[in-house]
């Protein structure tokens, strides 16, 4: 069976940066699950799985355009510390979830000043080439459900 849409796909990944270093990896975990041709997962990654078979191995390089897309400054803003109401630190590298016009979002906490704390709406990985070493460990058909729903259910997935 190859990875086609509507397909469960299970894989192993390591992620690493241009420098090298590990930003994220299913090792020591379940495969992560996802359903192919759903806009799970981004489309760079997603494009180099299609029509690949339980057992390929490959390395795949994903410029940032195919991933979380080019780091846009516009959304960087200062906004009243104030804002900030209950929160007794703030402290760079926080993250917070931040209504927006597209909807809710995390916020990165850049910088504290007196009266201000500037956030970044960017994924964190906006703006990176990423380099994934991958391993297809299963594939099969979605349910209707998990269709509907949108993800997969049970292991390496979501569960209601």
């Amino acid at each position: 069976m190859q990875i086609s849409p509507h397909k469960v796909v299970l894989i192993h990944y390591t992620l690493t940066n241009d420098e090298g270093d590990v930003l994220d990896s299913s090792s020591a975990d379940e495969p992560l699950a996802y359903i192919h041709g759903m806009g799970n997962i981004i489309a760079g990654l997603e494009d180099a799985l299609t029509g690949r078979v339980v057992g390929d191995s490959f390395n795949v390089t994903i410029p940032p355009e195919e991933a979380y897309g080019l780091h846009d400054e516009n959304l960087v803003q200062a906004v009243p510390r104030h804002a900030f109401e209950g929160v007794d630190e703030i402290l760079p590298g926080m993250q917070f979830h931040a209504e927006s016009n597209e909807g809710m979002q995390i916020v990165t906490v850049l910088e504290v000043l007196e009266d201000e704390v500037v956030l970044d709406g960017n994924h964190p990985m906006a703006g990176m080439t990423l380099h994934f070493n991958v391993e297809v460990a299963g594939i099969r058909d979605a349910t209707p459900e998990e269709l509907e729903h949108g993800h997969v259910h049970g292991p390496g997935g979501h569960h209601h």
